[in-house]
């Protein structure tokens, strides 16, 4: 007795569907990266920068590791878009394109090109469903009702047979053309997944807007389509700025179509894409530093935090007092912490407002000090602010923030309040009429043995010495420190009241042994010069250019800020 037609046509079809599953279970985006199919983005993303590091050809040189790795890029660029991963949902294709009709009961091809379904893979990459041009296509269509049960109304999902029969799977569900499956999600909405952290399109004109020299810190990934790694650095550069999230913002930069923008920064993408970091570590302008680390989260995010704003200068809190500020009307602010170095979220908002405000910070183990009793510092952090008048006020103590992003959003809101009533305070004071001119009191003393001490000794944490050698070179010093002297000293306080900076004047015609202390030629080849000497490290800096108002001022600036590189003195200094 024969076996009917009939049952040999569902055996065929059925062992034949078991084959065309078995090579392409691989290709289901989901078990490629083997994440849930309700996988949040942010677990996406984890899994496919695992998977990515580990078969990434760079480092893994083994058979079919190439393969493996595009297959894992294609699987997360279905997953990681939310239109493409809905579709694939939906039909089992990113395109949303469901192969044969739902009213093709039981039709099968094996024929290739035209848009048909496919569960295979051609060398360029995930081509599920709906195959184009001249890649292969087999497809399946086991016919049912297309609006039961919610499921896949376009036929039965070959996955779920294969599951169904050597899985033990559920006979609950959808129900296809006499067959039970479990089925996907018939839909899926972007609030069911964790957006990630935004990774802006760079352009010139947002260059030129948003980062360079805005104080910012900026991670940056330059790419061309051609370019390898832009996916794996991608993935990275999501983790890391969504941990630094307020501190550090990412952006990407297409060099085939931002030509211009990659030459203006030196940049040229060759094999591989390339990270920088945009920031203000080392200077007042902003700018980039390629990062050369592994590709993980751990090194680059260390990597950043290393090259965060530095214009907070960090000082000994049972040393200091705010001196007044070097640049005119700028308010000035401190914060105390437990920290032994100045705290990350700090040292991002002084880069924000580095051209408002000018940034200290010190490390409190006991608020019981004299200077924090004072300011009424009873818990810690705190934050200490100086006013363009010369009023020092506590703006909050026991500052409590839950991470880095509100820690950032903390202070911004408290620097912002600072600032703006420092610009009240500005405006009523250029209200005010002016007073009649005072003749100006020399305050700069010509320095000499009898003076030296209480000028320049170990009590004055810092002296400028303006030398002269000749009258038009001593009137000329003269004016000049005596004007930034008005604004680095309080007045009426006295150089020995533990201000950070004191003034004086040398004649260096005289004093050739005194010189000699800091330079064996004894500047003989010099009118004029500035000297800033620090007596308790016994170090000194000098400045021969031309002595003007605003070279002198910055300076003074930079030794304050510590800008500037100091010298041993050969021997100390010593005025006869």
């Amino acid at each position: 007795m024969g076996i009917p037609i009939r049952s040999l046509l569902v055996a065929s079809l059925v062992l034949s569907s078991i084959a065309l599953h078995v090579a392409a279970k691989t290709l289901d985006p989901y078990k490629v990266l083997g994440v849930d199919k309700n996988a949040s983005q942010r677990d996406i993303k984890k899994a496919f920068h695992k998977l990515s590091l580990k078969y990434h050809p760079d480092k893994n040189k083994e058979k079919g590791a190439q393969q493996k790795f595009e297959e894992i890029n294609n699987a997360h660029e279905i997953l990681s878009d939310e239109e493409k991963r809905k579709n694939y949902d939906l039909y089992g294709d990113e395109k949303g394109n469901p192969g044969m009709g739902a009213g093709n009961f039981g039709s099968h091809d094996f024929t290739g090109g035209g848009p048909r379904t496919t569960y295979f893979s051609s060398g360029d990459g995930w081509q599920t469903m709906g195959g184009q041009g001249n890649s292969k296509t087999f497809s399946f269509s086991f016919g049912g009702n297309p609006g039961a049960g919610g499921g896949n109304p376009f036929g039965f999902d070959l996955g779920d047979v294969f599951s169904n029969m050597f899985a033990g799977g559920s006979m609950g569900g959808s129900q296809h053309g006499g067959f039970a499956g479990s089925g996907r999600p018939s839909a899926r909405t972007s609030s069911q997944h964790t957006n990630p952290v935004t990774i802006q399109e760079v352009t010139m004109q947002t260059f030129n807007k948003e980062i360079a020299d805005q104080g910012i810190t900026w991670l940056l990934l330059f790419y061309t389509q051609q370019a390898k790694g832009q996916f794996v650095l991608e993935s990275v550069l999501e983790d890391v700025a969504r941990s630094l999230d307020g501190a550090v913002r990412a952006g990407k930069v297409n060099c085939d179509n931002e030509k211009a923008l990659c030459k203006k920064n030196g940049v040229s993408v060759g094999k591989s894409a390339r990270l920088f970091i945009y920031s203000y570590s080392t200077a007042e302008k902003g700018s980039l530093h390629e990062y050369s680390g592994d590709s993980d989260a751990k090194s680059l995010k260390t990597f950043c935090q290393e090259h965060l704003p530095r214009f907070s200068r960090r000082v000994d809190i049972t040393q200091f007092n705010f001196p007044s500020s070097a640049l005119p009307n700028l308010p000035e602010v401190l914060l105390l912490s437990t920290k032994k170095d100045t705290p990350a979220m700090w040292r991002a908002v002084s880069g924000m407002f580095h051209s408002r405000l000018i940034f200290y910070d010190a490390e409190v183990q006991d608020v019981s000090l004299p200077l924090l009793k004072r300011l009424g510092v009873k818990n810690v952090p705190a934050l200490v602010g100086r006013t363009v008048n010369g009023e020092v006020q506590l703006l909050k103590d026991g500052i409590s923030v839950k991470d880095l992003q509100s820690g950032i959003k903390e202070l911004k809101t408290l620097l912002e309040s600072f600032e703006k009533k420092n610009k009240k305070l500005a405006s009523e004071q250029a209200k005010k009429p002016a007073k009649a001119s005072e003749p100006k009191e020399n305050k700069i003393p010509l320095l000499t043995a009898s003076n030296f001490e209480e000028t320049c000794g170990e009590k004055a944490p810092v002296c400028i010495i303006g030398v002269f050698k000749s009258n038009k070179a001593k009137e000329k010093l003269e004016s000049i420190l005596s004007e930034i002297s008005q604004k680095t000293l309080i007045r009426g306080q006295s150089y020995n009241s533990g201000n950070a900076i004191t003034y004086a004047l040398l004649d260096g015609n005289k004093q050739s042994a005194f010189l000699s202390s800091f330079d064996k030629s004894g500047y003989k080849s010099s009118d004029k010069l500035l000297i800033a000497y620090k007596p308790r490290r016994g170090r000194f800096a000098v400045y021969k250019g031309e002595v003007s108002m605003e070279e002198a001022e910055r300076f003074v600036v930079s030794v304050l800020n510590g800008d500037v590189q100091l010298s041993a003195t050969g021997e100390k200094p010593v005025l006869r």
